[in-house]
């Protein structure tokens, strides 16, 4: 009967110190943001971040006058499918660039978009609309209907964040992405961004201060975060699939040793 328990003991132990082992090999030195912060004031972080539409954006664009009638056909834009090429998507009523930078407007047609803020593209439609006197005072608001980043790798939820007001920055993706766990590299994010068909990658250390200064603190749409795993990880992985086949096998050689003992 002593066997047959210390046997049993030994089953639930012996996983227990293998977890131990392989968790205390996580440094708590870089799971800490923004060591280097004291208590301060810090200045907005300068630059430009308003959104810039690209290709592939979908744009809500509405229009309103003092003339209402008249105002109805701006507000109504064909179907866009921004779950992309599957049909079954999330349907959304807006205004698609096109792959050539253009959307398709009522009465203006093609109207250039790619590359322009919003304010841009609604002075411009406002300022269209009153010269050619299609409208009287018109009022033109556009919003982006697929603003969202993604964040991927070493954090709680790896997911997609959509984003409603058009402004995120890393920190608060990271935290509706889970944060990022103790095997997660603070110091060496990956930062993904498209930009007119070039491809910028950047790392960033968010174990520093200077991350709130830096360009690439708020995130433009289709930005996509990386967190990498850190050593303890990757270590602890290769330890885990070499040690854990060889404890298991001796466990059960040593469960049958046992019982064999206990029935003699």
């Amino acid at each position: 009967m002593f066997l047959r328990k210390a046997c049993s003991n030994l089953i639930i132990i012996v996983p227990i110190l293998i977890c131990c082992f392989f968790s205390s090999c996580v440094s708590t030195r870089n799971s800490v943001y923004f060591r280097d912060l004291p208590d301060t004031v810090m200045a907005p972080v300068a630059g430009n971040f308003e959104p810039v539409i690209q290709k592939n954006d979908i744009l809500q664009i509405t229009v309103s006058s003092m003339n209402v009638d008249d105002a109805v056909i701006y507000n109504t834009p064909s179907m866009a499918n921004i779950g992309g090429a599957s049909t079954s998507g999330p349907q959304a009523v807006g205004f698609l660039v096109s792959e050539q930078g253009f959307i398709q407007y009522p009465v203006l047609g093609q109207v250039k978009a790619d590359g322009l803020t919003k304010s841009e593209l609604t002075r411009y439609l406002h300022d269209q609309l009153e010269q050619k006197k299609l409208l009287v005072d018109p009022v033109v608001s556009i919003r982006f209907l697929n603003y969202r980043v993604t964040v991927l790798g070493e954090v709680g939820k790896p997911t997609v964040v959509n984003v409603g007001n058009e402004k995120i920055t890393i920190m608060e993706a990271l935290g509706l992405a889970g944060d990022i766990t103790v095997f997660g590299k603070k110091d060496n994010v990956l930062l993904i961004r498209e930009t007119d068909g070039v491809r910028t990658v950047k790392r960033l250390n968010l174990n520093n201060k200077e991350i709130f200064s830096s360009p690439y603190y708020y995130l433009r749409s289709n930005d996509v975060v990386y967190v990498e795993p850190n050593k303890a990880k990757i270590g602890g992985s290769d330890r885990a699939k070499q040690v854990i086949p060889i404890v298991l096998s001796s466990l059960s050689l040593l469960v049958i040793i046992l019982d064999r003992l206990i029935l003699k």
